[in-house]
């Protein structure tokens, strides 16, 4: 598909556009104080961008200056309802190219909301243009995009906060504080769990993109070949070139809580692998509907991983954290388990430490103050956990069929690695009827990786280094380190 240009694009909407510019006093005659006032843009609107719109319109001074959607019945019908909320107290534009908020000077920040292979390159492009950035997770799609990412605001001393919300939940702040401080002894496994039922979303056939999409804008720096219905506008989470299956939708929360709890002078884990499927469904989705993965850090703490949509009568959903240490003890459903005890007690912990106001009010403190490290998940946060799950991930794509049994997994000597996946499989063959014959477990191999240079080595490495970084559409590049 020739590629559209951003000149050639507002040619070719700016009627549109100008139909959809909302009432509202001019620039010079706000009733905000120039220094106060912050004025964002949000982009992508669909799910989650319904959610930052609302966030933004509870913060004191702060103005959404731009909605932006390449979907143009999305973006009239989220322009129609904020028209309707703000009774013309500020003016809004709708668009469908991000850049041209970009290019405009007055705008202090972005909120994305994207599909996740935009996450990365509109905050490196916000970072360049010295917006602030308020992304969804997971903020990176690749390790390497990741990386540019967190340099891009380190360069350009921008705010970035990551879309994890409970990274301004004080209780799970002090909480970790404590686990931190050796209250429970050391910490041994953080575990994380991504359970909630789905479905499979069946087969659709390459189609031409519908007229009120801009599938060139859609796909961006995705290489995603033809248009779907499966794509957009949310199943795109289930194939690898646009998402990240449930371990970094979901699962970005949890991962990012484990990782948070670990010992606050790591990085990157040493090595991971996952095992598991996408059982029952026959659809037309590549990422894993199943899935238990770890993580080993250089220090022998690890993170354990289970993921499991699948739904069937009686289904425990799990969308939480739980805390193994050392000597026995454990953390579950904020109780405290001694070793050998069946008996709970209920934790009772100070706070801890975060920038107060939740996840949007805390960015915009952020903004005001001017400070990075105010933000409630910062850019390096953001890529520490992300990479954890994209670790995992890249063993799952390398992995190998073997046969649906209880043994499948290759843990080794780790005996809480083979309990734990021993109870995910329990759940599948007894809950789910996974049958015993015919089916298939994926089981990735250990990949081994450098916490200080970001890359594989040992066994698989070559393999393992091609997933690191997607290749990009024309005209919408990811920079190399050295060009951010």
């Amino acid at each position: 598909m020739q590629r559209t240009s951003r000149r050639r694009f507002i040619q070719n909407t700016s009627f549109a556009g100008a139909s959809l510019i909302l009432a509202g006093t001019s620039a010079s005659g706000r009733i905000f104080g120039a220094n106060e006032r912050l004025r964002i843009a949000v982009i992508g609107l669909n799910g989650r961008g319904k959610s930052h719109i609302a966030g933004w319109l509870e913060q004191d001074n702060v103005e959404i200056a731009y909605l932006v959607d390449p979907d143009r019945d999305v973006l009239n019908a989220r322009l129609k309802d904020l028209q309707g909320k703000i009774k013309g107290r500020f003016t809004c534009k709708g668009i469908t190219d991000a850049r041209e908020a970009l290019e405009d000077k007055d705008v202090d920040a972005v909120s994305i909301a994207t599909p996740n292979h935009w996450h990365s390159l509109l905050t490196i492009w916000a970072a360049q243009a010295g917006k602030h950035v308020y992304v969804e997770k997971p903020m990176s799609h690749d390790v390497a995009e990741g990386r540019i990412a967190m340099e891009a605001q380190r360069k350009y001393g921008v705010v970035v906060q990551h879309g994890t919300q409970q990274r301004s939940d004080a209780e799970v702040a002090g909480l970790h504080e404590a686990i931190q401080a050796g209250k429970f002894g050391k910490l041994k496994i953080s575990y994380g769990y991504a359970c909630k039922p789905r479905d499979g979303i069946g087969v659709q056939s390459l189609a031409k993109p519908p007229a009120k999409l801009d599938w060139n804008l859609w796909r961006g720096p995705a290489k995603v070949g033809g248009y779907h219905g499966n794509l957009a506008h949310y199943n795109w989470h289930w194939f690898w070139k646009t998402g990240n299956g449930d371990l970094n939708n979901q699962g970005t929360h949890q991962l990012d809580v484990a990782r948070w709890a670990l010992d606050t002078d790591l990085t990157h884990p040493v090595r991971a692998m996952a095992i598991g499927g996408r059982f029952q469904w026959k659809d037309q989705g590549e990422t894993p509907n199943t899935m238990f993965g770890l993580a080993e850090y250089p220090n022998g703490q690890y993170v354990f991983f289970n993921v499991r949509n699948v739904n069937y009568d009686g289904y425990e959903r799990q969308v939480e954290n739980e805390y193994y240490f050392e000597d026995g003890g454990k953390i579950v459903r904020d109780e405290y388990y001694a070793k050998g005890s069946k008996k709970g007690e209920k934790l009772s912990l100070d706070p801890g430490k975060v920038t107060p106001g939740g996840n949007w009010g805390s960015f915009v403190k952020a903004c005001r103050a001017g400070d990075p490290e105010m933000a409630n998940g910062t850019a390096a946060d953001a890529h520490y956990g992300c990479v954890l799950g994209h670790l995992m991930n890249n063993s799952y794509r390398l992995g190998e069929q073997l046969p649906f049994n209880a043994k499948a997994g290759r843990f080794g000597d780790n005996e809480a690695a083979a309990e734990h996946f021993g109870k995910l499989h329990e759940v599948m063959e007894d809950g789910v009827g996974i049958p015993k014959n015919g089916e298939k477990y994926t089981v990735g191999p250990w990949l081994t990786f450098d916490p200080d240079k970001e890359r594989h080595v040992g066994a698989h490495a070559k393999k393992a280094n091609a997933l690191m970084k997607d290749e990009n559409n024309a005209g919408f590049e990811v920079p190399t380190l050295s060009k951010v």
